[in-house]
Parts: structure tokens; C-alpha cells; sequence
């Protein structure tokens, strides 16, 4: 039938096929039309293929399923002759009421059509080939459902689960609808089926092998000469038409399908439209499925339109390729032709000559600077370019070798400032406080210049986040001169990002450092390493191990990166190293650093940050000039207190810069600024615009800048209205940025019995904590204590000692009393939702159960912080500076300290230790004559 689609024009003969009806065949127009688009040759049933002749039963008669083989002689050089033999079968194909079946993976096996399946099941094969030796050779081809709970769509796995599938499990995973399929042959475990009529599962015989009862469907009666069913018959014979002349696949399947076609009838021609398509299993099965001999055609229609489709964007997609290659071939022949012309004319050199010529114009300058080793090593690079092919793989890695090694600033150091009170000056400006950091830098700088040279540091500045560690490295590089480079580890991994590549893997690069250098260009820059406590640690090596060669002095004089393979002098590098715990910093790492604490900043030192920095760079960047709004002293104070109470300054900022951004809201909007451009016009046509009642001074016309030829010409300008000064209050400061964050940290006037306020450390800065004891049960011998509020395992320690020494001193104080034997305690720290551990609430949970015990609360005005041990002993804890300022925060005057903390609080400024009464104690006894050796009427 369709050996039409693929002959050419001199082999096409007439066709005159035929739709039976009843008893005579008539001829269709449809067919005629076949013939003309297809020319096909009726001597083609004549080749030497296999064919198998497989017609559905017609009305009045059963057709007779026959096997035609065609012979072909080989030896003899005469014309091929097919000899085929019509054996009825029995039973006929619709005697078949129970039939074998089987699975069928990927697309459903359309009548008319032969498809090779393979059987690994022994028994399902014996029974196939027992069908056969029966002479009914019949089974029934399903195609398999998607299995929902598989995740791959393999299709070794999908053939894999086939095999495990028996019985009703098997029979639960087939589609209702499949085909009548005649066993052609069997060799091994491949079985060639070919499909005759449609069937139905009705129910399960046996389980294995699965066999099962069917229905043969019939196709619905239809009116062979509507006129739709041929508009849409011919619409699929001109679409596979057109797919035809575009798709090599699709010439394939009909040469193959030629030979094995019956009578051609409408749903034959739905059934092979949809067969040879690139649909889908799930579209192909519902054609199957289909018995509306129109609908069929319709959605057969749609799938080849779709293919259509598919062909056209696949030939796009070809023409563009072929396009785009053709062109660089092109360009690469003409690029060809061109350096060959310029090599002959003596105008230009090959690539080899004109890289070593950059190459060794690069070190010319610093030959007598770049070290003799790293210089040998470029010379015996530079003759192994030459020897190089430019098309191998080995001379882009040499090239890129020497790129590197010779860009790299070899005894390049930049001229360093010396001047102690000019470096004052422009740290100051930078910023506001931070003394230590300040002083260390000038130290460096004065013996720099007592020595006539410096020598490079490793400087760790480690404070909770927004202190402006990383500014900090910005503003040390000015004030010494330096090229300034920074790079951040946290969260690095790979060991490659310090210390490089090995040169043969593919797109090697070398480390950070040397990056660095070749981006500042000289050897002494500032480098600061950001984040170097979120150092990571992954399958790639330790990078922190690995920052021990480039950080530690007595070892980066001679840095050895893997992908430069020579040794680099980082010894004049200062480093400076950022982190917010140093507690998280690998100890060999943190013993090569000098550590410098920032611990975060007072409100004092808020609020000169504030208007000496942060409001002039949000004022810049948006816009607003300093006589159009005034922020309050009161306003800044209240934003400090009450919405930016951490350490850092970076919240202040955020909130500034949003004060500022609502104010250039309002100017624009009251009209403050003209909010269209200038436009320049004609003087006749110019205009001022002025209130009533305004001098002419406020009147403000700008002329463009024109030449002595051309006349001049006036810009046009609305006037600016006058607005009145902004003011930001602490009255009006929510409209700005919302209602308070945070509510004073002090909760009691007069703390209760049983309550203390303690001190701790975060990663944020120093903040106040309340520990809370209560009674829960009273009774003769029930004394115990419960804790809560998340805690670690050091601080749930800490309340056991305490229970332990309050005990023991309540003994001591109040022999009589029993309160701790016959009390069963609750202590409670709030903020239950964040993790708290540390040793350093000791002495303030002893104190409140105490406190508890003795019915006696607190001075109300007292904050501690310190650690107990067993014998009552205060041991030194850490964090002094931000234990202190988040007392004052709180407005607390009275803090205990232990004794060995005494150094750490005389070292700090004096605006912090101002107006506080500081006690340092070595044993409880003193906290006790403290918390509650007062007179009420004192307070």
C-alpha cells in the first residue's frame, strides 16, 4: 500500500485498491487518490521479503489469516520469484477466546504490524512455542502500565521489572485493550509478533504462565462515504505526505510495513498514520483503544501533525548548524590565509615567536629582581614553547605556565608610608574608637621606619558582627600605602583555593595568593582573609591546615603554590584575619596571629559613630542636603536604645539609611526638587513661574553655555518651592522606622526573691540574663532541684554545684534552717528558646537560691558574673568588655567580677568603666555580704 510514499515518478503504475462491501469490491476515490501521491507498484509484492497478510473480518465473511513467504533464489541469475502458500489456521484468530499474555514495554503493537519482543520467562516461551506446534500460533500483546512507585525509566529496568512481574500482579499492570498478535517465529528467547484485530481482557484463566479470557473488538459501524471521514482520511494521506518528503525515518518504516499490509481500509490507515509516529505509549494506546473509526482519525491526524511539526523545527534547527559551521569554516580558512600572507610580507610573526617576544618583554624590566631559580625555570619554559606544536594541548599549558610566572611582581614593592601622625589622621577619619587596634597599627608603622623596612604580620581582629573588622583592613591599607586585596574563606572547602592546581589537571589555576599578587601588582600588598573561624573542611583536604604555610612567618618566605611549582617571598605580605569567635579557629592556625578583641561598641560611642559617620554616607547616597533635615541628639538615642542594641553598628546604618530614604520620599514628593529635567527654549517662550509675594531673588532662571555664534538660549525652570526644614525627633522617629524592637532588659524595679541578674558573652556582644528560682513542692525529705531553659551541659553542671555550695553555705549561715533538704526547686533561665552554656553563671544561680532560702531578695541595682567551684571559690571568666557594656545598657551601676578579672577591666576605656561600681571577689562569702548585706532603705 505504501510503497507509494517512497517510489519515484517513472515506477509509479495505477492502484486500484478496493474496500469490500458485501460480496463485491468497489472502488474508492479515495485510493485513487493513494495511487497518484504513493505510485504504487503492484510488482513489488513480488521482492524478496517476508510477509504476512493479516485482514479483520469483514461483513458477510471471516477473512482467512495466510502466510506468505517469499523465496528468493541467490544462486541463480534469473528473475526473483516468490512462491507463497495460503494455510488456514486452527483455530481462526477469532476462535482465539483465551489466549497467553504478554507484556509489552514500550509502544502497543498496532494489526498489520510485527514486533520483536523477548521472553526470559521459561515457561511463558514453552507455552508460546507449544502454540505452535498446536497450529494455533495466537497470543494477545498488551502494553504495560507505568509502575508508579519506580523511580528510574531505564530501559534495562523496565525490562528487569517485566520479568518479576506474575500473575495478578502482572495482569493488574496491562492495559484492558490490546492485540490479537500471530507468533511468526521464535529463535531463542525472541518471539516476532505479528498483530491482526484488537482485544479485551475479560478475566484471568491462569497465573502462570498468565493466560486470560478476551473479546474481539470490532471497529463501529461507519458510513464509508461521509464526507468527513474522507476529508479527514485525505487530510492523513497529505500530511504523511509532507512528513515523508522531510523524514528519512519515516521512508524507512514504510518500505518495512510495504509488504506487510492487507486490503487498505480507514482504519487501516488510522491504525499505521499512528503506528510509525513518534507518539507516545500512552497517545499510541489510546488510538488503540479507539473503535470510532473518526475519532481514530482525528487523533491519528494529530499526532502526525505534531510529527509535522517536529520535522519542521528539526530541519531548522540542521540548516542553522550547517549554516553556523560553514561559516567558521570559512573564517578559519580566511584567518589562515591571512597570517600565511602577513609571514611572507614580514609583518607579523607566528603565534610561537610573538608569545616569547611578550613573554620576555614582561621580565626584562625585573630581571635583575626575579629570583635565579624562578628565572632559570622561565628560560627552559620559554625553549620548550618553541619546540611546541601551537595544536597541542601541552603548548597551552606552557603558555598559560609562563603568563603566570611572568606577570607576577617579582621584587615589586610599592612605596610605604612611614608618617606615624598622617596614619593617625586617617584612621581616625575612618573611624571612631577602637584604640587597640589603632595603636597597634601605628606601632607597626614606627618600626617600620626605625627599621628602614617592615616586615610582614599576621593580625586576627575578632569581634561580633558590624564592629567594622573588614573596614578596619580597607582603612590599614591607606594609612600605610598599601594595595589592599581581600578574599573571604568561609565556608572553603578545597584546598585548591590556597595552594592551587597541579598544572596537568584541566583548567589549573594557581591559589588565591598568587591571584593576589597578580592583581595588585606588587609584593607587599594587605591581604585580608574574611571569615577565617567558617573555615570549612570537605573531601578536597583541610584548608585551615593549609593556611598554616601561607600565615605562618618563619615559613611564607618561601610559599610554594602547587600550580607555580617555585617558591614566592610572601614575607612583607600583612595579613590581617577577620572572625566573630576565635574559639572556632584551629589552634595552630590561632597561635601564628595576633589577636586584637573588638568587642563592640557603648552607646556613647553609637551615637558619634551615627552623626559623625553613618548619617553623612546615608545622606550622600540619597540625595538629601544637610539644610533640607536635622536628626535629634534624643532621635539618635532613641534608635540606639530601643531598635539597635547589638554590638555591631551595621543595624544602626540599615535604620539611618531608611530614615533617610522615607525623608527623600517626602522632599520629592512636596515638591523640593523639579521633577522634570531642564529644557532649553526660546527667550520669548520662557517663563517664570513665582508665588505672589516673592522676592526676585528666589527666582532662579540657568542659561546653557553657548558660542559666540549661536544666540543665547534660557533654560526654563520651575521654581523650588520652600519646604520647611525636616526634623526627626524621638517623637515622631516611629513614623520612620516603626515601633521599638526592644523594651528595657531590666524587668524588675525591685528584683523578687529568688531572682539575680546575671551576665553573659554571645557571638553578638554581652547581654543581661535573669535566673529565676522558685519553690514547686514543700515536705520532709523532698528536697531537689529541676532546670530549665535550654541549656548546655556545662551550665546544667553549673546549677548542680550551685544547688551544692547554697546548700553548704545555708548550713554554715542558718544551721537550723532546712530549706534546701525540704524543698523540692525550680530554676529557670529566660529566653528559653535560645541555647545557653558556659560556666559563668555560678556564682548568680547560687546567689538566687540563696535568695530564695533566706526569703531576702537582691540589691535591685546588681549584676555578676562568675564561676564557682565545689569549695566556693571564684574562678576568672571571659568577656569582660562586653559583660560591662551590656550592664550599662541595662543601667545596672553595681557588678561583681571575680579578682582574676581585674586586669581585664582596668584595660578598658574609661568611658566604658565610667560611673559603674565594680567589685572583684575570689570567694562567695564577699557575694553574699554583696547581694544581701544592704540596708532596704538605702535603696
Amino acid at each position: 500500500m505504501l510503497k507509494l510514499f517512497t517510489s519515484s515518478a517513472s515506477r509509479v503504475q495505477h492502484l486500484t485498491p478496493a474496500i469490500r462491501v458485501g460480496s463485491s469490491p468497489v472502488e474508492s476515490p479515495l485510493f485513487k487518490a493513494l495511487s497518484q501521491i504513493t505510485g504504487w507498484n503492484r510488482r513489488s509484492a513480488s521482492l524478496g521479503h517476508r510477509a504476512f497478510f493479516c485482514s479483520e473480518p469483514t461483513d458477510g465473511e471471516a477473512a482467512a489469516e495466510v502466510e506468505a513467504k517469499a523465496v528468493e533464489s541467490d544462486s541463480e541469475g534469473s528473475d526473483s520469484k516468490s512462491s507463497s502458500a495460503i494455510v488456514s489456521t486452527n483455530p481462526r484468530p477469532e476462535d482465539c477466546l483465551t489466549v497467553l499474555a504478554l507484556p509489552v514495554p514500550h509502544r502497543p503493537l498496532f494489526p498489520g504490524f510485527y514486533m520483536p519482543i523477548y521472553v526470559k520467562d521459561p515457561k511463558v516461551l514453552a507455552a508460546l512455542q507449544e502454540s505452535r506446534r498446536r497450529q494455533a500460533p495466537y497470543a494477545g500483546a498488551f502494553l504495560l502500565k507505568d509502575d508508579p512507585s519506580a523511580d528510574s525509566s531505564s530501559s534495562t529496568d523496565a525490562e528487569k521489572n517485566i520479568n518479576e512481574l506474575k500473575g495478578k500482579e502482572l495482569l493488574n499492570r496491562l492495559h484492558e485493550v490490546g492485540t490479537l498478535a500471530q507468533i511468526s517465529s521464535i529463535q531463542g528467547d525472541q518471539v516476532i509478533l505479528v498483530g491482526h484485530r484488537r482485544l479485551r481482557i475479560t478475566e484471568m484463566v491462569s497465573e502462570e504462565p498468565l493466560t486470560v479470557k478476551v473479546d474481539h473488538l470490532k471497529d463501529n459501524p461507519f458510513d464509508m462515504d461521509d464526507d468527513v471521514i474522507k476529508a479527514t482520511s485525505f487530510e492523513v494521506i497529505s500530511t504523511l505526505r509532507d512528513v515523508l518528503k522531510t523524514s528519512s525515518l519515516w521512508r524507512d518504516h514504510v518500505q518495512t510495513y510495504t509488504q506487510h499490509i492487507g486490503d487498505f481500509t480507514y482504519p487501516r490507515l488510522a491504525d499505521f498514520g499512528a503506528a510509525i509516529c513518534g507518539a507516545n505509549r500512552h497517545q499510541a494506546q489510546e488510538v488503540l483503544e479507539e473503535l470510532d473509526v473518526h475519532k481514530r482519525l482525528r487523533l491519528t491526524l494529530e499526532l502526525m501533525k505534531k510529527e509535522m511539526e517536529i520535522s519542521k523545527i528539526q530541519e531548522t534547527i540542521a540548516k542553522a548548524i550547517e549554516e553556523k559551521i560553514s561559516g567558521e569554516q570559512r573564517r578559519y580558512l580566511l584567518n589562515e590565509q591571512l597570517k600565511a600572507i602577513k609571514k611572507e610580507l614580514g609583518v607579523e610573526t607566528d603565534d610561537k615567536s610573538a608569545l616569547s617576544a611578550k613573554f620576555k618583554e614582561r621580565i626584562e624590566p625585573n630581571k635583575e629582581k626575579i629570583p635565579a631559580h624562578v628565572l632559570q625555570v622561565i628560560e627552559e619554559e620559554l625553549t620548550k614553547l618553541q619546540l611546541l606544536e601551537a595544536s597541542s594541548s601541552e603548548f597551552n599549558v606552557t603558555r598559560n605556565y609562563l603568563d603566570w610566572l611572568t606577570i607576577l611582581p617579582w621584587g615589586n614593592y610599592s612605596d610605604e608610608n612611614f608618617d606615624v601622625v598622617g596614619a593617625q589622621k586617617i584612621l581616625d577619619e575612618d573611624h571612631y574608637g577602637l584604640s587597640d587596634v589603632k595603636e597597634r597599627i601605628l606601632e607597626f608603622i614606627a618600626v617600620g621606619r626605625l627599621r628602614g623596612t617592615s616586615q610582614g604580620k599576621i593580625i586576627c581582629l575578632s569581634g561580633p558582627p558590624g564592629v567594622g573588622k573588614t573596614s578596619i583592613g580597607r582603612s590599614i591599607a591607606r594609612a600605610l600605602n598599601r594595595k589592599f586585596f581581600r578574599f573571604s574563606v568561609g565556608g572553603l572547602a578545597d584546598v585548591a583555593e590556597i595552594k592551587g592546581h597541579r598544572r596537568t589537571y584541566v583548567g589549573a589555576m594557581p591559589g588565591k595568593m598568587v591571584q593576589c599578587l597578580k592583581s595588585v601588582g606588587t609584593a607587599n600588598p594587605l591581604v585580608l582573609i574574611d571569615e577565617i573561624d567558617k573555615l570549612g573542611r570537605g573531601h578536597a583536604g583541610d584548608p585551615a591546615s593549609a593556611l598554616l604555610e601561607l600565615l605562618d612567618p618563619e615559613q611564607n618566605a618561601n610559599f610554594l603554590d602547587h600550580y607555580l611549582d617555585v617558591t614566592i617571598d610572601l614575607s612583607k605580605v600583612l595579613f590581617v584575619c577577620t572572625a566573630n569567635v576565635i574559639d572556632m579557629i584551629p589552634n595552630p592556625l590561632l597561635d601564628r596571629m595576633e589577636v586584637i578583641s573588638i568587642a563592640g561598641y557603648i552607646t556613647d560611642e553609637k551615637v558619634h559613630i551615627a552623626r559623625d559617620y553613618l548619617e553623612k554616607t546615608a545622606r550622600g547616597d540619597c540625595g538629601v542636603k544637610p539644610e533640607q533635615v536635622e536628626v535629634s541628639d534624643a532621635a539618635l538615642l532613641s534608635l540606639i536604645e530601643n531598635y539597635c542594641r547589638e554590638a555591631g553598628v551595621r543595624n544602626l546604618q540599615k535604620q539611618i539609611e531608611k530614615i533617610y530614604r522615607k525623608i527623600a520620599l517626602k522632599l520629592v514628593r512636596e515638591g523640593a526638587v523639579p521633577e522634570e529635567p531642564p529644557v532649553a527654549v526660546d527667550p520669548e517662550e520662557a517663563e517664570i513661574v513665582a508665588d505672589v509675594g516673592e522676592s526676585p531673588e528666589n527666582h532662579t532662571v540657568e542659561e546653557n553655555p553657548v558660542s559666540s555664534a549661536e544666540e543665547p538660549k534660557e533654560v526654563a525652570q520651575t521654581e523650588k518651592i520652600a519646604i520647611e526644614k525636616v526634623m526627626i525627633d524621638e517623637s515622631n522617629l516611629a513614623d520612620y522606622v516603626g515601633k521599638p524592637v526592644f523594651h528595657a532588659e531590666k524587668l524588675y524595679e525591685q528584683t523578687p526573691v529568688g531572682v539575680v541578674m546575671g551576665l553573659a558573652w554571645t557571638s553578638m556582644g554581652g547581654s543581661t540574663l535573669y535566673i529565676e528560682t522558685t519553690v514547686v513542692e514543700e515536705g520532709e525529705g523532698k528536697g531537689g532541684l529541676n532546670i530549665t531553659g535550654q541549656l548546655g551541659d556545662v551550665m546544667k553542671e553549673s546549677a548542680q554545684i550551685a544547688h551544692t555550695v547554697a546548700r553548704k553555705i545555708m548550713l554554715e549561715k542558718e544551721p537550723e534552717n532546712q530549706f534546701f533538704a525540704n524543698s523540692k526547686l525550680h530554676l529557670h533561665v529566660p529566653a528559653g528558646a535560645t541555647p545557653k552554656d558556659g560556666p559563668s553563671a555560678g556564682c548568680t544561680m547560687i546567689t538566687s537560691l540563696l535568695s530564695l532560702a533566706t526569703k531576702k531578695p537582691v540589691r535591685k541595682d546588681l549584676a555578676m558574673t562568675g564561676e564557682v567551684t565545689l569549695t566556693g571559690r571564684i574562678l576568672p571568666i571571659g568577656g569582660v568588655k562586653e559583660k560591662t557594656i551590656a550592664a550599662r545598657r541595662s543601667q545596672i551601676k553595681t557588678i561583681i567580677f571575680p579578682e582574676a578579672n581585674r586586669r581585664d577591666f582596668d584595660e578598658l576605656a574609661e568611658n566604658v568603666k565610667e560611673g559603674l561600681d565594680v567589685h572583684f571577689v575570689d570567694d562567695y562569702g564577699k557575694i553574699f555580704e554583696l547581694a544581701f548585706g544592704y540596708d532596704k532603705q538605702e535603696d
